[in-house]
């Protein structure tokens, strides 16, 4: 079961104050899960930003646990960048402030956490790294660019035989600013709220 702040978290976000350009770009990302899913296929996300420390993993934790609590089964969310550096410690601080349970398994440059959404399910694993690292899928997914930088510089993504630009502005930006925790706050949910709309349209 999904934990309870998080489903409260879930609920409160109204997809309704998305924009409808921005629904349109949306909406390829849910006819590519709703095909996997009427194929009855295994369905892989893959969430592309250009250092993977940001962005990218805020989608790869809302979309497992999304795809979890609208009941989407045989979905498995990565994340990857152009090159690899570690998960930005403010993002780790984020979800946990928003319900998320975060164990470090492993420390150093780069470490390696186990996010947990649900008391019964696999915790997400999160580390920074290339999009093509060995722990991402090879062939058969949806690469989600969510920078700019990684869309431009990336025209080409081997295996992936969806792309969508589903960008969003750099929470970075607000580094050592008085405003960090709450852009980090609300970045986190914006990026949530896109992909309620997209999981919660699947049927």
């Amino acid at each position: 079961m999904t934990f309870t702040t998080i489903e409260n978290t879930i609920d409160t976000l109204d997809t309704a104050s998305i924009a409808e350009e921005r629904k349109q770009i949306l909406d390829k990302l849910t006819g590519y899960i709703q095909q996997k899913v009427d194929q009855k296929e295994s369905i892989n996300l893959n969430f592309i930003c250009t250092h993977n420390s940001r962005r990218s993993h805020l989608g790869q934790i809302w979309a497992q646990t999304l795809a979890n609590f609208y009941k989407i089964e045989n979905l498995k969310a990565y994340s990857g960048g152009t090159e690899a550096t570690a998960v930005f410690p403010k993002i780790v601080e984020t979800m946990k402030n928003q319900g998320f349970q975060i164990e470090v398994i492993e420390e150093g440059k780069n470490p390696l956490y186990a996010v947990y959404f649900d008391e019964d399910c696999d915790p997400v694993i999160c580390f920074s790294k290339v999009y093509d690292d060995v722990d991402n899928p090879e062939s058969d997914f949806a690469a989600i660019m969510t920078c700019d930088s990684a869309n431009e510089g990336c025209p080409f993504i081997p295996g992936a035989n969806q792309r969508v630009a589903v960008t969003y502005e750099d929470p970075k930006n607000s580094d050592g600013t008085p405003q960090q925790d709450e852009v980090y706050r609300l970045k986190s949910l914006e990026i949530a709220t896109e992909l309620k709309y997209v999981f919660s349209q699947i049927k």
